[in-house]
């Protein structure tokens, strides 16, 4: 079986002339079949994990290879190999490889610093923890924050017999809403950064509906969580926290990411590297590059006892960096369909988002988000991005409010179900590791419906 891995890798890394040339697959000519693979791997991971966890969680690589290989040999077995390097190998080097760089390296850095926090656990100290961690994730990532925040957060409610609510408002603002700040926050923006996004856009154009969901949120959390301390029969016993910060390095390192993928950004060289036929822009190798090096003495020079204490493993990337590769591959041929627009085989779902050529935003922020909240957020913006051209520029001015609404759609309903982004999983399987009872899929979903729905609505109305 391997030397089967082995051919293919030998096939792809071929020379070849047309890689050169910047051919694309031929989108008005597909059919729907060619997004069954894809379809395949999204309901695999929406699914597998409900009905066959077991089996998902020893084979889940193989699953999403397996998907992969099912793309990758039809592409070779109809447009040959020439062209399907094209696409294959642009996809691996100029999407795939540069994400999982980024979530690596955010991953790695926050695993290295511990906060410890001894005090009474206060609701106005819940929730001053919780919008720290919401405006944090928007530079350290929705995983990195939630890896960060969710340890102290336990920590000082250790004795309340009312936990439940901390994990579901943590997944809300944390694991989610708080990275709709910039490209480093969550991953459907760091797509859109690969893909011509600003730096800056997300900063500029999604903080007030951010801002316009965050304080509702901390403010029904407050009420809740003193409803449920007075309950408790606990008096409120309000004095300021001490916080011990282990793992200092690391908050440099974090400036690092950051300097490097503005640098990416802004820098335009010219400068272009040529690797297995692959054309790749000096800043961004320079980008890549440097994140790497960073991770690397993040995990040299961190003290031991601190990966200790944090329960660090390799093992959450490991699957992150399976399942992406299975998700940019099979979505290879459907991002071409949505290319070719009108012509393509998905115009009926384009016609219903786009009405003669007049976007339809709320569409746009609705099915995004619905969509985001059982598959992977990622995909389904690089979905509705192409779905609305795919043209960075005019999106970012012509039709900003189009991709407002992609992008508030593809970060926020990711709290709607455990399955929309991957720090849900993480925050609940920590919270179950202390003792706290979490709500099934379903139990989940009643108070993500009941808190989110309404303000979705809201939202909905007041921006599109």
């Amino acid at each position: 079986m391997r030397f089967k891995y082995l051919f293919l890798i030998l096939i792809l890394l071929i020379p070849s002339p047309l890689l050169a040339g910047g051919a694309g697959l031929p989108g008005h000519s597909l059919s729907l079949w060619w997004a069954l693979p894809f379809v395949g791997m999204l309901a695999s991971l929406a699914l597998m994990p409900l009905l066959a966890i077991h089996f998902w969680e020893a084979h889940y690589g193989k699953v999403a290879l397996g998907w992969s290989f099912l793309t990758i040999f039809s592409l070779i077995g109809v447009f040959g190999v020439s062209l399907s390097k094209t696409v294959i190998l642009g996809t691996f080097f100029h999407h795939y490889f540069p994400f999982v760089i980024m979530i690596g390296a955010l991953y790695t850095i926050a695993g290295g610093i511990r906060i410890e926090m001894e005090s009474h656990a206060t609701p106005l100290l819940n929730t001053g923890l919780l919008a720290v961690g919401t405006f944090l994730a928007g530079w350290i990532g929705t995983t990195g924050a939630a890896m960060l925040f969710i340890r102290p957060l336990l920590h000082i409610n250790r004795d309340r017999e009312m936990r439940v609510h901390h994990m579901i408002f943590f997944i809300f603002l944390v694991a989610n809403i708080g990275g709709a700040l910039t490209p480093l926050g969550d991953p459907p923006l760091f797509i859109g950064f690969l893909n011509g996004v600003t730096f800056f856009w997300p900063l500029k154009n999604l903080i007030l509906p951010m801002i316009a969901m965050i304080i509702p949120l901390l403010l029904i959390f407050y009420g809740l969580d003193k409803f449920f301390m007075m309950r408790e029969g606990l008096t409120l016993r309000n004095a300021w926290p001490r916080i011990k910060i282990k793992g200092e390095l690391n908050g440099f390192l974090f400036l690092g990411v950051i300097g490097f993928v503005l640098v990416s950004g802004l820098w335009k060289s010219g400068f272009q590297i040529h690797f297995a036929g692959v054309s790749l822009d000096i800043q961004n190798v320079i980008r890549d590059v440097g994140l790497m090096l960073l991770a690397i003495v993040s995990w040299m020079f961190t003290p031991h006892e601190i990966h200790k204490a944090n329960h660090f493993s390799w093992e959450p990337l490991k699957e992150v960096a399976k399942l992406f590769f299975g998700i940019f591959m099979t979505v290879i041929p459907v991002i071409a369909i949505l290319d070719a627009g009108l012509q393509g085989a998905m115009a009926p779902l384009i016609s219903m988002v786009d009405i003669d050529d007049h976007p339809q935003n709320a569409m746009y922020f609705w099915l995004s988000g619905g969509l985001s909240s059982i598959l992977d957020n990622a995909p389904t913006y690089l979905v509705f991005f192409h779905m609305a051209g795919g043209d960075a520029t005019f999106l970012m001015s012509t039709l900003a409010r189009t991709l407002e609404a992609i992008s508030l759609g593809a970060v926020f309903m990711g709290a709607l179900t455990y399955i929309g982004n991957a720090p849900n999983f993480i925050v609940k399987a920590i919270a179950e590791s202390h003792k706290i009872r979490m709500p099934s899929f379903f139990g989940y979903l009643g108070w993500s419906m009941g808190i989110l729905l309404p303000l979705f609505i809201l939202l909905s109305l007041w921006r599109f």
